[in-house]
């Protein structure tokens, strides 16, 4: 009688299962450094883009379960699920939704859009022509140089958001801008950052204004990490003055992503990102200028009071960023 025999086990598949658990291993490694940079306060250039690019980073880890499971190591396996299991969990609010206040805002919609020029180099007729045919109400620009104003005004943009407040620079990414339906009504570029970043409130016919901040703190690779880091937390601060008011939009180029931690800091006292409030999900909208797609979320649109009803991330002709447009259900 024939009795089976067990599968060898060769040198060659050895050395297959020793690589895959090798691999795995690596995954892992790979996935915990992202993991823990997400959940860091660490003022540092590494920390911070490693928590920025810390979804992209998890490829390696689910890359370490395929390749470990086929090599049957099941420890390593079983651990690299783990960590994806983990960081699942930490971004699962984007991707569940309804945690907009959506029993108090039953007020009128409005429509805005967030938009980085890239130093004026957006193209200002197809940004024009966007707010035309998406009736957009009101708009905030990052990198608002005098040349992209004046540009923007020859496009027309005066004709159908008349109500504005700009801060051009001559060069450089400094400016900022709100132009708006709505009139306006104390408008202030705060103190504290290098980058503009703008305040104003909206009259849309309701018993109070709604507050509008057009953000952009500095970003991390190209300031001291310590400014990037005070910058947002001042951010919040600005933030948290308001949170008694009805309605508070924020919206911007944060240089920030939802995994870094600073930035979640921001969603406390009723504030919540409009891909938060809709279960959008992680949304990259830098750089597109790039031969591979955006792979960093650092624009965003925050509400309090206020409830996003729609999020679309838009192509902004001639910038490396992509643009957003919300509609958001006032209270």
């Amino acid at each position: 009688m024939d009795v089976m025999q067990p599968d060898a086990v060769t040198p060659r598949r050895l050395v297959l299962r020793r690589l895959s658990a090798v691999a795995g291993v690596a995954g892992i490694v790979t996935g915990l450094v992202a993991l823990i940079a997400t959940q860091s306060d660490v003022d540092h250039n590494i920390v911070i883009v490693l928590a920025s690019v810390a979804p992209l980073l998890m490829i390696a880890p689910l890359i370490g379960a395929v390749v470990s499971g086929i090599g049957r190591q099941w420890i390593v396996c079983a651990a690299s699920i783990l960590v994806l299991g983990l960081f699942g969990w930490s971004v699962s609010p984007l991707y569940i939704g309804g945690t907009g206040e959506s029993t108090s805002a039953n007020g009128p919609s409005i429509r805005i859009m967030q938009a980085n020029l890239m130093v004026g180099a957006a193209d200002p007729e197809s940004l024009v022509a966007m707010v035309r045919e998406r009736e957009v109400d009101v708009v905030t620009v990052q990198e608002l140089t005098y040349q992209e104003a004046d540009a923007l005004k020859a496009a027309g943009l005066d004709e159908v958001l008349s109500h504005q407040f700009l801060v051009p620079y001559t060069d450089g990414g400094g400016g900022a801008g709100i132009y708006s339906r709505f009139p306006l009504s104390n408008p202030r570029s705060l103190d504290g950052f290098s980058p503009e970043t703008l305040s104003a409130e909206l009259n849309v016919g309701l018993a109070q204004p709604v507050t509008l901040f057009a953000v952009h703190p500095a970003p991390a690779y190209i300031s001291p990490p310590s400014v990037w880091a005070d910058e947002q937390r001042r951010l919040g601060s600005y933030m948290d003055k308001v949170a008694g008011r009805d309605n508070v939009i924020v919206s911007g180029d944060f240089n920030a992503s939802y995994s870094n931690k600073q930035f979640r800091n921001l969603l406390t006292n009723g504030y919540t990102s409009a891909a938060d409030q809709l279960g959008s999900g992680l949304i990259p909208t830098y750089p597109t200028d790039k031969r591979y797609p955006a792979v960093v979320g650092i624009d965003h649109i925050i509400t309090k009071g206020a409830v996003a009803t729609s999020l679309e991330r838009i192509e902004i002709e001639g910038s490396d960023h992509h643009g957003l447009i919300a509609d958001i259900t006032l209270s």
